[in-house]
């Protein structure tokens, strides 16, 4: 049986599909080779099946590495530069008080991640007023402590 090109158009639109339930961002580029090669061989007729196959195998490849290269985690930075990791420690003042298992919001001196005030959470009561320093980053949130503890 011949492969004709729109095998490889059917299986590239397959694999997209399969990325949809698969994490990852893998799968796409298998899909995307496939395309290519189904169009490649649209134009070009005569190529043969261990051509083909060759040539979707190198392409996956170099799609693949492509999108790892460029997108390294090390590399995950916003647009203002920080990665979420340097917003560690950093010090900022409540702006409307943060209860436990309710939700606050902090102001700091210089923008963190693009943006000046935080909605924020904390184990403690923290009044407005009080100066806190961010602990860890919990999806949009960020979590706050004391910078010291009161000593009365």
């Amino acid at each position: 049986m011949d492969i004709q090109w729109w095998h490889w158009l059917v299986a590239g639109l397959a694999l997209l599909v399969i990325e949809l339930a698969v994490p990852g961002m893998v799968v796409l580029w298998f899909g995307v080779a496939a395309i290519g090669i189904g169009l490649l061989l649209w134009a070009v007729p005569t190529l043969s099946l261990t051509l083909q196959l060759a040539l979707w195998a190198v392409l996956s490849c170099v799609l693949v590495f492509a999108w790892f290269r460029v997108f390294r985690a090390d590399q995950h930075r916003t647009h203002a530069g920080m990665s979420a990791g340097d917003v560690l420690g950093e010090v900022g003042l409540v702006v409307h008080e943060i209860t436990p298992f309710g939700r606050g919001q902090v102001r700091f001196q210089k923008p963190l991640l693009g943006a000046d005030v935080w909605d924020c959470i904390a184990d403690d009561t923290l009044p407005v007023g009080e100066r806190v320093k961010v602990l860890s980053v919990e999806g949009s949130l960020l979590k706050v402590g004391r910078t010291h503890i009161n000593k009365n």
